[in-house]
């Protein structure tokens, strides 16, 4: 009984944040405050016009408008929690609270399963052009991001469900701006060697193979755009070079961190910032903003905002067959 109650003592963890330097903590702060309504700002734009515009009421602009979605998201998850902590010495966070902010990573989960389903998108648009509205139909969007949530959540389940089981009895702190996984384990009183093994497995496998996934894809598809001799050939290039780009800036901080046992790094604070504040705000411009019917929508949008009593000439509607437009 006495064990028991040494167990639960535990009821919060302390975030020692990402630096003790008062200059660098209020540089930082107008830094990521910035890039934090950049996010979402430029994603709630994103999904403001997709749902407000007609033309764009299609399969393909229904997986970018959810990426929006799962980017706001995402940099919702840990975000406030950063900025909070650059503007004290140390943040306290809840057990409660650490644990469902940890659950509520499988959001990134989610992201990485997204990116690789809008993959076929893709490949369908440079191999199959001409049947590209056939394949990526409404019930094949519907149903990669309904695979891409599941298994996100499944994912995270077991491996909150995992984490649960493990006692905390001190020491309770944190040295990252968020409830990492791996952090928290090396918390824990109980032996955590197989649950280091467990998140290794869960977290670190399943990002080598989507990431090798993408990067098979990509390598195909740049494949038969270097065959091609059309005038879309240098922009179809730029384009998949750039999202190689983001995935990468993703995938890589993502696999330092999660596929070894964790032991404190220098690096880890900066990967983990580059793939929970950085690629948020860059994931839209790359995918979403490119895109020349997206940005004629956007126009149109803010016109009705802020020009509801001039008269406009309304654009011509998007052609659902072209197979350029996947790339934006």
């Amino acid at each position: 009984m006495e064990s028991k109650n040494v167990t639960t003592t535990v009821t919060e963890f302390v975030l020692l944040g990402l630096t003790q330097s008062c200059k660098l903590q209020c540089c930082l702060y107008v830094t990521f405050f910035l890039i934090c309504v950049i996010t979402w700002l430029v994603n709630f734009t994103i999904i403001a016009t997709v749902a407000a515009d007609h033309q764009l009421h299609t399969p393909m602009y229904f997986l970018l408008a959810n990426l929006a979605f799962l980017d706001v998201s995402d940099s919702s998850v840990n975000t406030p929690k950063l900025l909070s902590g650059l503007l004290t010495q140390h943040t306290m966070i809840s057990f409660n609270e650490c644990f469902l902010q940890m659950f509520f990573h499988f959001i990134a989960g989610v992201m990485a399963f997204f990116l690789v389903g809008m993959t076929i998108g893709w490949y369908a648009a440079i191999y199959e052009p001409l049947h590209y509205v056939s394949i990526m139909n409404w019930n094949m969007c519907t149903g990669l991001v309904s695979i891409a949530w599941c298994s996100g959540f499944v994912h995270s389940a077991i491996q909150t469900g995992f984490l649960l089981q493990l006692s905390f009895c001190g020491p309770s702190v944190l040295d990252n701006f968020y409830c990492d996984v791996p952090q928290v384990i090396k918390l824990a009183c109980t032996g955590t060697c197989m649950a280091e093994l467990q998140i290794v497995f869960n977290s670190g496998e399943i990002l080598i193979l989507l990431f090798g996934i993408l990067i098979i894809s990509y390598t195909v598809i740049l494949l038969k755009i270097r065959t091609c001799t059309t005038e879309g050939k240098r922009k179809a290039l730029s384009t998949c070079g750039t999202q190689i780009t983001v995935v990468s800036l993703i995938f890589i901080p993502c696999i330092f961190i999660y596929a070894r046992p964790y032991k404190k790094l220098a690096m880890d604070k900066v990967a983990s910032i580059v793939y929970t504040v950085v690629t948020p705000v860059l994931k839209p411009m790359i995918y979403t903003l490119r895109n020349t019917e997206m940005k004629k929508a956007i126009r149109r949008t803010l016109g009705k905002v802020f020009l509801s009593g001039g008269i406009q000439k309304p654009d011509q509607p998007a052609d659902p067959t072209r197979s350029d437009m996947m790339l934006p």
